[in-house]
């Protein structure tokens, strides 16, 4: 099977690249390759392309950012998203777009199912979610994948801001409000590959939700990545509230995943488990 994997050094693509293997050939497309930034560029490559499947790890994720240039993450996250897609549906492509938990506005207790209503509090999550419509418009074959809090050896995130942290901090104040499933980017890899393969092969696809178990707080996060590493630093819960940003978060950014392991096999994977993995290949245990 052929991949055209749209990212390359990022959490995620880093990962599907990783995990390649047997009758799986990857081509990547970095941002030299692959501007998205420019959706005719993007729509002129995906012309050219010579795959049986196409995931789309590409994304303008710098939440705060964002909210002062919208023009560019519209670009990356929507416009530039629907190229690739009517591209890939007039080709008859399938696509394999990852989106995020920001499209929902956090509000409740009760994780989230795939189907339920979209609203977003930023530029970003706004973004994806126009992003997700234009994959769907597009009436072609695609799963859209929703995540959140991925984490990994690579790129930036929260698990290696903490251990940066840890090195010159004895105790640190974390929000433990936003609740959430964080999630390796190598179980994301694994599923989006495993998912691409099931559409080439002529499975039907739709709107799916892919998380790690079990939810956690950011601060519950954070105390299972210094117990894990040995790093002794003092956890104060604190409220989103003390912790202002220009960008608004989901409180409740807990996803329902049954439909993805019932339609594809894939189960959520538990991200304690995969914190241990990392934090061995980052010699930080």
């Amino acid at each position: 099977m052929k991949i055209a994997l749209f990212g390359k050094t990022g959490q995620v693509a880093t990962e599907v690249q990783r995990r390649a293997s047997g009758d799986v050939e990857v081509q990547t497309f970095d941002r030299e390759q692959a501007d998205f930034r420019d959706p005719d560029a993007i729509s002129r490559l995906a012309r050219s392309l010579d795959a049986d499947a196409i995931i789309n790890a590409v994304a303008y994720t710098a939440v705060e950012k964002a909210e002062v240039d919208k023009a560019t993450a519209d670009l990356v996250n929507h416009l530039s998203v629907r190229a690739l897609a009517a591209t890939a549906a007039d080709r008859k492509i399938p696509l394999v777009h990852i989106s995020t938990d920001y499209i929902f506005d956090g509000s409740g207790t009760q994780p989230r199912p795939p189907e339920a209503p979209a609203s977003p509090l930023g530029v970003y999550g706004a973004t994806k979610l126009a992003g997700e419509q234009a994959v769907r418009d597009c009436a072609g074959t695609y799963v859209i994948l929703r995540t959140s809090w991925v984490f990994s050896a690579h790129g930036s995130n929260f698990l290696k801001t903490m251990l940066r942290l840890a090195k010159t901090h004895g105790s640190l104040r974390i929000v433990a409000d936003q609740i959430g499933g964080p999630t390796p980017a190598s179980a994301i890899a694994a599923a989006t590959i495993d998912i691409a393969r099931a559409l080439s092969n002529g499975q039907s696809g739709g709107t799916y939700h892919f998380t790690g178990s079990p939810d956690a707080s950011w601060s519950e996060f954070a105390r299972e990545i210094f117990r894990q590493s040995g790093a002794r630093v003092d956890v104060t819960d604190i409220a989103t509230a003390d912790y202002p940003t220009s960008a608004r978060r989901p409180l409740n950014s807990c996803l329902d995943c049954e439909s993805l392991a019932r339609d594809f096999g894939v189960s959520r994977p538990d991200w304690r488990v995969a914190l241990a993995d990392v934090l061995k290949e980052l010699g930080a245990t």
